[in-house]
């Protein structure tokens, strides 16, 4: 089947937050948002509204994942800005991704949730007592979970899978890479004031000097992330700034420049770039050895492709039909000689072993979560809806070719994570946003 580079998904912030206990209040703490006893509108977004209501239960949930990171908070009413920042931008993306067609329909839901509960070692229903023992309804908690699985699809349509690495770049970077082949890793954590499109000169200055603010907070011994928590335009401003640790050549060339004279704990001067004024901290650096392993599957695939003849429903329809056959004992192959309108079907629907990156993100997604032999339900991609089986998986270190596909997997990361935070931004100020927080 046609191959494209994969993306890099956001995590689901509310679960971990969840699954445990609120952490002990620091020393530090501000008191808990207000309690509202009359529910009133705090934002309008398009024609959408944001109640109170939401954002105090937003905010309960931030202020127990930065407790429980062991951040110190800022100050509530600081904090309940950032949320309803944070909770406006979803909105718009939320509202382009329902617009334009996409859906997360209950059976996928029902089968990622029972799939994160497995994965914490519950049941779904002992998953769901463990969401309401925290205070939070599951159905919220469903509501919540399908915004971010829309957000990541949009993401995935309208940045990443637009996103392209030409040879010639992967050239320049193995050239000039100091760490070719290695897997050398840096967890970075992140301040970013926004500034918006089309600024004005005014504008300018006056991001920049809230960017020297937080700068100036943290220099002068204020925890990085309450700062962050505080400043942050960013996605991760509500975990104190942490992107994670990913692979060194993975990160935007403005950050990893900037880090590369930096020691862990200690934090860069004002960085610019087109999305606005960046401060980053260097968490944790990991230096790898040469030899780099890569998980790869060995999967087969029918495909049924859609068209003015042939609709979304029908195809998944007839894949389900012959998932039930395969269950009964048809062999996959078999059914995929005659089934499959892709070239494989000669094979059986062989695709031989594929590395991560070698297809597109929506068919990689459902086969790194297949167990061996078992059938995916049916999964829709660029080129129609597919039944995938995992037949076997393996480790093997990075040849010459193996290489190039890091490198351009590396460089597509790097230009994925730019283009949304920009993409982003323009489509927040293309929006209509009438803030009414401060209308008490």
């Amino acid at each position: 089947m046609p191959r494209r580079l994969p993306t890099l998904y956001p995590a689901l912030l509310l679960i971990p937050v969840l699954l445990a206990a609120p952490g002990p209040a620091t020393a530090q703490a501000p008191a808990a948002p207000r309690v509202i006893t009359v529910d009133r509108i705090v934002a309008v977004v398009n024609d959408e509204v944001i109640t109170q209501f939401d954002l105090t239960l937003r905010t309960r949930l931030a202020v127990a994942q930065l407790a429980r990171q062991g951040t110190p908070l800022p100050p509530a009413e600081v904090l309940e800005r950032q949320v309803l920042e944070r909770m406006v931008s979803d909105r718009v993306q939320l509202q382009m991704a329902r617009e334009t067609g996409l859906r997360v329909d209950d059976g996928q839901l029902e089968k990622i949730l029972t799939r994160i509960a497995a994965d914490n070692k519950m049941t779904l229903p002992q998953f769901r007592e463990a969401i309401e023992r925290d205070g939070l309804a599951f159905a919220r908690f469903r509501d919540d979970l399908r915004d971010e699985i829309l957000i990541s699809r949009l993401r995935e349509r309208e940045v990443d899978s637009r996103t392209v690495v030409t040879e010639s770049e992967i050239d320049n970077f193995l050239k000039n890479t100091s760490t070719q082949g290695r897997n050398d890793e840096m967890n970075l954590a992140h301040i970013l004031v926004r500034v918006p499109e089309g600024a004005s000169p005014e504008q300018l200055a006056e991001r920049r000097a809230r960017a020297e603010q937080a700068l100036g907070q943290v220099k002068s011994g204020t925890d990085f992330g309450q700062v962050a928590a505080a400043f942050s335009d960013a996605p991760d401003a509500l975990k104190g700034g942490v992107m994670g640790a990913r692979p060194t050549d993975r990160w935007p060339t403005l950050f990893s420049d900037a880090a590369r004279s930096l020691r862990v704990g200690e934090t860069s001067g004002v960085l610019r770039s087109p999305a606005g004024f960046h401060i980053i901290r260097v968490v944790d650096r990991r230096v790898g050895g040469n030899s780099v392993l890569v998980q790869q599957t060995r999967a087969r695939h029918i495909l049924i492709r859609v068209n003015e003849l042939v609709s979304e429903a029908d195809a998944s329809q007839r894949l389900r039909g012959l998932k039930e056959r395969i269950e009964n004992g048809t062999p996959f192959g078999e059914l995929a000689r005659l089934h499959s309108d892709d070239g494989s079907a000669a094979r059986g629907g062989e695709l031989g072993w594929i590395s991560p990156g070698d297809t597109v993100p929506a068919f990689e997604r459902a086969m790194d979560q297949l167990k061996i032999n078992e059938v995916s339900d049916p999964v829709r991609s660029d080129f129609g809806v597919h039944l995938i089986q995992v037949i076997e998986r393996r480790s093997e270190d990075l040849s010459s070719e193996r290489q190039r596909l890091a490198a351009r997997q590396a460089l597509r990361a790097r230009k994925a994570d730019e283009a949304y935070q920009e993409w982003v931004r323009q489509i927040r100020d293309r929006a209509f946003v009438n803030l009414r927080l401060e209308e008490r």
